[in-house]
This record gives C-alpha cells, sequence and structure tokens, in this order.
C-alpha cells in the first residue's frame, strides 16, 4: 500500500517499550511495516508559539498536499498518450516517492535546524508558494497553446463539407489569375462519381472540358475540380445541387494557407518544446486525419528536436523531455521534499505539546500491507498506547477486542500523536 501512519509516543523507558510491543504485534499479525522516523531537535521557543504554529502546519500541510497533486496531474496532462510512464517522472530526489518516505532524512542544509522553527516554517511556506505561482503561470501558458492547437485541428477534422481544405489543395489544382476562368472545388457521393464524369460538363455552358479531378476522397465521398467561366458560377451551382453534388465556397489564396500552415508548424513545435514525445495529431509523412484517405501536405515536422537542445543535452535529460515536463519534475520534488518535511515538523509540534518538555519522544512510520487490515492495525496501537490518555481510553473500552489487556476499538481515537501520508492521491 502506499499509505503511511506517522506516529509518536514519549521516549521514556514505559514507552520505548510499549514500541517494542507494537513492533512485535504488529509484525507476528503482518498488520505494518515499521521503521523509525528521524526528526531534529528544533529550537522550541514558547509553548504557546507553539498552539499558534501547529495551526500553521496544518493549514501548510493541506496547502502542500494540494500542490504536489496538482502537479502530478499536470505531469499526467503533458505527458498524454505516455501516462503509462508516469509514476517513474514522479520522483522525490530522484527515488521513488515511498523510498523517500521510508528514508527519509532531514535536509540540514536546506532547512537548517538550528533557526528558530518559524523560521523554518516559513522558509517551506515560501517555497511552496513560489512553486504554487511558477506552476499557475506555466500550466495556463501551455493550456493557451494547446486550446489554441486543438482549435486549429478541430478545423481538421469531420468530412470533406466541414473540414479545412487547405492542407489538401495545391496550387496546381487551380487556375489561378484568370479574369474569365475560376476553378471550383466539388463533393460528389462516392455512388455518384461515373454520373459525374458523364455530366458535369453539361451542367452549365461554359464548363472547360475535362477539367475535372480527383484530388481527395474520405468515407463518403470525393473532392473534384472543375474549371468553368466565372459569369457561370451560380447556374452550374444551382445545377449541381439538383444532381447533388456540393460545391465547397473555396477560393485558392495562397497567403491565406501558407499562414495557416505555418500557424499550425509553430504551434506544434511549441507544444513538443514542452513535452517532445506528447501524442499530437501530426506525424511525419502521414496524414492528419486517419480517418480521410487524402493527400496531406504536412504541416511542420513534429519530430524535430526542441529548439536550442545540443544531441547531448537530449541524451541527458532522455528523449521526448521539454522544459515543462523537466520544470514539472524538478519542482514536483521539491514540493514533495518539503511536504514530508512539513510531517516532520508537524510531529515534533505536536508531541511537545502533548507530551511536553524537555522534549523526548520517538518517531516510528507504519505501512499498512493492506486497506483490510488498517482496522486492526488502529486497534492494537490504540491498545499500546492507551496509556497515554487514561481518561479517553476508559471512556471507549471494548472488551470484545483479542488483544491481551484492555483493547480500543474507536478509528478516531488517537491517545498517540498521528498523522497520515497518503500516496494513492497521486496515481
Amino acid at each position: 500500500m502506499s499509505e503511511f501512519w506517522l506516529i509518536s509516543a514519549p521516549g521514556d523507558q514505559e514507552n520505548l517499550q510499549a514500541l517494542e510491543r507494537m513492533n512485535t504485534v504488529t509484525s507476528k499479525s503482518n498488520l505494518s511495516y515499521n521503521t523509525k522516523f528521524s526528526i531534529p531537535d528544533f529550537k522550541v521557543g514558547t509553548l504557546d508559539s507553539l498552539v499558534g504554529l501547529s495551526d500553521e502546519l496544518g493549514k501548510l500541510d493541506t496547502f502542500a498536499e494540494s500542490l504536489i497533486k496538482k502537479m502530478a496531474q499536470s505531469v499526467v496532462e503533458v505527458m498524454e498518450d505516455a501516462k503509462g510512464k508516469v509514476p517513474e517522472n514522479l520522483l522525490a530526489n530522484g527515488v521513488d516517492l515511498t523510498s523517500f518516505v521510508t528514508h527519509f532524512e532531514w535536509d540540514m542544509a536546506k532547512y537548517p535546524a538550528k533557526q528558530p522553527l518559524v523560521s523554518v516554517v516559513d522558509t517551506l511556506a515560501k517555497q511552496l508558494a513560489q512553486i504554487e505561482t511558477d506552476l499557475k503561470s506555466r500550466t495556463a501558458a501551455y493550456n493557451t497553446l494547446k486550446t489554441n492547437l486543438e482549435n486549429l485541428e478541430k478545423k481538421s477534422m469531420g468530412n470533406l463539407f466541414t473540414r479545412t481544405l487547405s492542407d489538401i489543395v495545391s496550387k496546381e489544382d487551380f487556375v489561378l489569375g484568370s479574369e474569365y476562368l475560376i476553378t471550383l472545388l466539388v463533393i460528389v457521393p462516392k455512388p455518384s462519381y461515373a454520373q459525374w464524369q458523364k455530366t458535369y460538363e453539361s451542367l452549365s455552358d461554359m464548363v472547360v472540358p475535362r477539367s475535372t479531378k480527383l484530388i481527395a476522397e474520405d468515407n463518403e465521398g470525393g473532392l473534384f475540380t472543375v474549371t468553368l467561366f466565372r459569369k457561370v458560377i451560380e447556374d452550374f451551382k444551382t445545377k449541381a445541387k439538383e444532381n447533388k453534388f456540393t460545391v465547397r465556397e473555396f477560393y485558392y489564396d495562397e497567403k491565406e494557407i501558407k499562414r495557416e500552415r505555418e500557424e499550425m508548424s509553430r504551434l506544434l513545435s511549441d507544444k513538443k518544446q514542452q513535452y517532445q514525445t506528447s501524442c499530437v495529431a501530426l506525424k511525419k509523412g502521414s496524414s492528419t486525419f486517419p480517418d480521410h484517405k487524402v493527400k496531406v501536405t504536412p504541416l511542420g515536422n513534429p519530430d524535430r528536436p526542441a529548439a536550442g537542445q545540443t544531441d547531448r543535452e537530449r541524451e541527458s535529460e532522455g528523449e521526448g523531455e521539454g522544459p515543462l515536463l523537466r520544470w514539472l519534475k524538478v519542482n514536483f520534488s521539491e514540493a514533495f521534499i518539503a511536504w514530508i518535511h512539513l510531517k516532520a515538523l508537524r510531529v515534533f509540534v505536536e508531541s511537545v505539546l502533548r507530551y511536553g518538555l524537555p522534549v523526548n519522544f520517538q518517531a516510528v512510520l507504519l505501512q499498512p500491507h493492506k486497506k483490510s487490515s488498517t482496522k486492526r492495525l488502529r486497534e492494537v496501537l490504540n491498545s499500546v498506547f492507551r496509556h497515554l490518555d487514561q481518561v479517553a481510553a476508559a471512556s471507549i473500552l471494548d472488551a470484545s477486542v483479542e488483544i491481551p489487556g484492555l483493547q480500543l476499538n474507536n478509528q478516531d481515537y488517537f491517545p498517540y500523536v498521528y498523522f497520515h501520508i497518503d500516496l494513492s492521491l497521486l496515481d
């Protein structure tokens, strides 16, 4: 399970023996894997200041957890069709999250224990706030880019009646620059191909003989060119409609087509530079629209490397890794590390408030083996540490539990300091 319980008990002989008993019972019953959780001695200050700090730490804990969830979701969104590789990109200090938690060591360089607790908490709060600010700006820019690209791609979806034709047609398909002649594009149902070939020249006067050409088709029909004199356009459209041929309103504008292609290419390039192997509609040398058997001029090359990167840099970063993904990986690690440090601080502060001065407690990290055993594990802990709060313990006794001595069966009762770490929320 990717769930952890972080608890503490006083460090005197009686409670150290209670911890040993807990380890024995949980091990024999295969309830959890337990390890010591090292927390340095901090400058305590006054108990009044600790009470205020306790409230602040609670809010900061919630904020940090929410932040790393958002960052994990951002990694999922940026990686798109490579979601199976997300866990290997959600690391803390280069190791998987479970390993980091179970082998946690306080970072003295980043968060000096010699500083007042308020200063340590302030450093963590500022760090997390800055990460959140950067996350908002970076994801907003990425989402804008993604939306713009999707809007362009939507223009290329659908059938020949609705999709853009700028990536299908070419200059050679049209008579351009003529004062009298014009080339129209006509959609013909597949069953009517033969009828079109026989009748298009007679649909109107002044249709250029043998001027039709099939330039694209989808599952429903084909896109044909036809050249005629400008003055019979309306008559031709009317006769075509009567024969169930549809004239697409399209006039070849080389500058507009070039602009659209350059915009698509730019957006693709920008998006790929955020995460190089993200899934996009375009693939090198293939159609943008796999459902349409059309000849398409590719709008850019999505396989090209991110601008400004050398081969050595790409090798060291891993193929397909762009600046947004790199930023997310680095700062997810920083945010997660800060979160676990906050958990350690909460244990320290609550232990001092509950067990008093001088500071003397032992923190332990428990990893329940399976979800079904958590209720039983809670009962064991409440039994082992019932002496820490005899009044509360006496109010919820449950004689039916089969552990020698007084036992408790209340999931909300904690006679010891307890905090929860749930990594499954990041899956």
